[in-house]
């Protein structure tokens, strides 16, 4: 019979095996290709940016990454599949706004919860949100937009409702006292259209949606929502310039895997993701689409997603919008 002892000893070197195994599947990390999870369709900024981070880290990871793409409402679909798989850093979601911050606040019931269930490994970097007219516009700068506002609520284009661009122009409407009706399209096309067409006043674009438009002469940029001017369109001023503080917002994206990963794998993965982004090739690409590179680390990232929760959850709540009825 086995005595306190013997089961003791049992325990340990039960334990001492499953600590053992944990560290030989570390240590052979990656042994097998893995997958970035996305979900949108292909040809999309997140689809495009997926596959052309997963070409630069394939080399040092050696093994290959494959983008799977499984589109769905609010990314939901991608976002459980990679939170219902095993958490040992071979599945790595494709995480926007949208899927991290926006989607608590609207969907009332969620089968998961991005904050529990998610990590946060690395971003890949921030979109600039434009405030844009059609080139002749009478509008030519934001206080004359701002004064046609007062005398009659203008009308504003996005690419979607509850969107980065929605938000972001949520806040320059109260931090200015703008009086905006939104009209939102089915994606930026539409919306870019909307604007060029004059079926709305202005719209909301992201930098590298808008910058083809701004260099062809065919749309203007009034202002930028950003901590700093655009590197990408230097001479357009921020909204905080302009006299209008905190006017700050983003779209920006990055990668997560399923809470309970190594942090071992998230670090390494984290390095990764940094030197892709830094790559002479990801560097040229986000250049010319206007992208800002953002060299957080895994913890600076899920510092930056809780400051984004507490911004923008209660806003969405207070607009009362729902995407799920």
């Amino acid at each position: 019979m086995f005595g306190r002892r013997d089961l003791a000893r049992l325990a340990l070197g039960a334990g001492g095996v499953a600590l053992s195994s944990r560290a030989q599947a570390q240590g052979s990390w990656p042994d097998r290709p893995l997958r970035w999870v996305v979900g949108y369709a292909p040809g999309g900024a997140s689809d495009v940016f997926a596959r052309m981070m997963a070409r630069q880290m394939t080399p040092a990871l050696g093994q290959s990454i494959v983008v799977e793409n499984r589109p769905s409402g609010g990314a939901i679909v991608a976002t459980e599949t990679v939170i219902r798989a095993p958490a040992d850093g071979y599945s790595l979601l494709h995480v926007d706004n949208g899927v991290l911050v926006y989607n608590p606040a609207l969907y009332a019931r969620l089968p998961f919860d991005p904050d529990k269930d998610l990590t946060s490994v690395g971003f890949i970097g921030r979109f600039p949100m434009l405030l844009v007219v059609r080139q002749d516009s009478p509008f030519k700068d934001f206080a004359a937009l701002l004064a046609a506002a007062k005398a009659k609520a203008v009308t504003y284009g996005t690419p979607a409702v509850a969107s980065p661009h929605q938000l972001t122009m949520e806040v320059v409407k109260r931090r200015s006292g703008m009086d905006a009706t939104h009209v939102p399209y089915r994606g930026t096309p539409a919306t870019l259209n909307g604007v060029l067409d004059g079926s709305v006043d202005c719209a909301v674009l992201d930098a590298s949606s808008a910058l083809p438009s701004i260099k062809g002469a065919r749309i203007r940029a009034l202002l930028v929502a950003g901590d700093r001017r655009a590197a990408s369109l230097p001479d357009v001023p921020t909204a905080i310039e302009l006299g209008y503080p905190n006017t700050v917002a983003y779209g920006w994206q990055g990668v997560c895997v399923a809470t309970g990963t190594s942090p071992a794998i998230v670090s390494r993965l984290n390095t990764m993701m940094r030197a892709a982004v830094e790559s002479p090739e990801m560097s040229r690409h986000m250049q010319e689409m206007g992208v800002e590179a953002v060299p957080h680390s895994a913890a600076q990232m899920a510092e930056f997603v809780k400051a984004e929760n507490a911004t923008w959850r209660p806003l969405i709540q207070e607009l009362g919008i729902r995407l799920d009825g």
